[in-house]
């Protein structure tokens, strides 16, 4: 992916088939959609690539038991193929995780065991693995660090684990592959209107060189996540509140804390949600809660009060208990949960179902939707703009689309196993020989992982390099601001860039990393 590039054909293109606002989840899934089905597809986003949400999830590519729970049958079915069909495409970048249910009483064995063996028969054979139910000794072998007091037992599943922004960066790369064009930094202003009153287009800002243009398009889709809002009402000023976004807050503690390979799933805390404790790159996500906010941000904050109930129902179910002081990193993310007609429902009832609205100017907006099932939610918006646009017929193909890097046998072991078959190129992208030495002994991050990003994934600022195609900012703030001249110095040499651009991104960056601390 080359930016430069990109520019100058949003110049030259006369007439888009398809634009697309917004560059997380949704918007990558409807460009690979767009684009593999042959229509001319640009991709714009305000910021960078999963910016938001997409990169703030509990990296979990799963059906759901907690909607299985809320009797959300047909959500639980459809993430349950998804699951399965991104396994499949993307191998390098989903792998099986197991969760443990440890039961401290004689009845949550038998409810949970029961409910489970109904997610397996509903993963039908797209399934990862069986659930099991298990002794105490059992559950103590695979979770070191349980809370051994009162251990009856348990019940052993299986979902999905990924890495949601390189996912995300894959999902990029995969559209480009099919002929898509994608930007970052490129903020939609207005969206333009024929005399008829219908959406033809829209007018851009680049954030950098501050440059305006307008963009001519048949169709243009609204997937901008928690801001959908915001989109719909630049096409009518009158259009009413769809989206309630939901404060999801995460905590990263240190991997001794389950010391496992197997998460645990704590199946009802003090506000009746789950809680996941989940082992990702040497640390442990412990998360996620659901909060109600009204207004969205780039960078919401965690609450004190959302961070205590974390920390103290994760710490019910463990030995060695975190404390605040164990906190490597905390990161939130802002849910876009599609408005129920039931406006007196808490943000964990509404139902993750996304929805297509069309208005009466054409402009598509994809409304709520997760992570799991972003392939389907691409299908469905294209489909809808083939009809809006009057684009020639054309069928999905990405039940059987590989993403870019696939890898049908990938070492997972191997830090850079989430590149997939691009690894080689990353190893020998410079002859200097410490370049594929980590720049830290605690987060894996090297020389030639950061030209990588800089050279084909459009990376253009520290925080696109150590929070999104690297990950260290979400595993370990204060390891990272450690990082911060060594990566500045690598990019300031690969950009051309001078010390007033390596101070300006500095202080940015430590500016940003305070929301990550408590």
């Amino acid at each position: 992916m080359n930016r430069s590039n990109n520019l100058s054909k949003i110049k030259s293109v006369e007439l888009w088939d398809v634009i697309i606002i917004g560059g997380g989840a949704s918007g990558l899934g409807s460009a690979i959609e767009s684009a593999s089905r042959g229509y001319k597809t640009l991709l714009l986003e305000k910021y960078d690539f999963a910016k938001g949400t997409s990169s703030r999830s509990t990296k979990l590519i799963h059906g759901g038991v907690r909607y299985l729970q809320n009797g959300d049958i047909s959500l639980v079915i459809e993430s349950l193929k998804e699951r399965g069909i991104l396994k499949k495409n993307a191998p390098h970048l989903v792998k099986d995780l197991s969760f443990v249910i440890p039961s401290y009483n004689w009845w949550t064995s038998p409810f949970y065991g029961i409910g489970l063996k109904i997610y397996d028969m509903m993963a039908g054979n797209l399934g990862i693995g069986p659930s099991t139910f298990l002794d105490k000794n059992e559950i103590e072998n695979l979770i070191p660090n349980v809370k051994k007091n009162g251990l009856k037992g348990g019940v052993i599943y299986y979902d999905g684990q990924f890495d949601d922004s390189r996912m995300a960066i894959s999902l990029a790369q995969t559209a480009e592959n099919h002929g898509g064009v994608v930007l970052n930094y490129i903020e939609v202003i207005n969206i333009i209107k024929s005399s008829d009153n219908t959406v033809s287009g829209v007018e851009v800002k680049d954030s950098f060189s501050k440059a305006k243009y307008q963009i001519k398009s048949k169709v243009v889709v609204n997937a901008t996540g928690v801001f959908s809002d915001s989109i719909m009402l630049m096409d009518d000023s009158k259009s009413l509140r769809m989206i309630q976004p939901s404060q999801g807050v995460h905590v990263v503690i240190d991997k001794k804390f389950l010391n496992s390979q197997h998460a645990i799933m704590v199946p009802h805390t003090s506000d009746g949600r789950v809680l996941f404790a989940v082992p990702w790159q040497n640390y442990v996500i412990l998360g996620t809660t659901d909060t109600k906010v009204n207004e969205a941000k780039p960078e919401p904050r965690a609450l004190s009060d959302e961070i205590d109930f974390i920390i103290s129902n994760a710490g019910e179910y463990m030995a060695s208990k975190p404390l605040k002081k164990d906190i490597k990193s905390v990161f939130v993310g802002l849910r876009p949960l599609a408005v129920s007609d039931d406006k007196n429902e808490s943000t964990k009832e509404i139902s993750r179902h996304h929805k297509i609205k069309i208005s009466t100017s054409g402009l598509i907006s994809i409304l709520g939707g997760k992570w799991t099932t972003y392939r389907k939610i691409g299908e469905d918006a294209i489909s809808s703009a083939m009809l809006v646009g009057g684009l020639a017929s054309s069928k999905t193909i990405t039940e059987n689309l590989p993403i870019h890097g696939y890898n049908k046998n990938p070492d997972f072991d191997d830090p850079l196993h989430v590149y997939g078959a691009d690894i080689k190129e990353i190893i020998k992208i410079t002859s200097d020989p410490s370049g594929n030495k980590s720049l830290s002994k605690k987060l894996n991050i090297t020389k030639h992982q950061i030209l990588w990003a800089i050279q084909k994934e459009m990376a253009l600022t520290l925080e696109d390099v150590l929070a999104r195609r690297t990950r260290c900012l979400f595993l370990d703030v204060f390891e990272t601001e450690k990082l911060i001249d060594d990566v500045l110095e690598i990019m300031a040499k690969a950009l051309n860039k001078n010390q007033n651009w390596k101070r300006d991104q500095k202080l940015s960056f430590l500016t940003l990393t305070k929301k990550y601390k408590i």
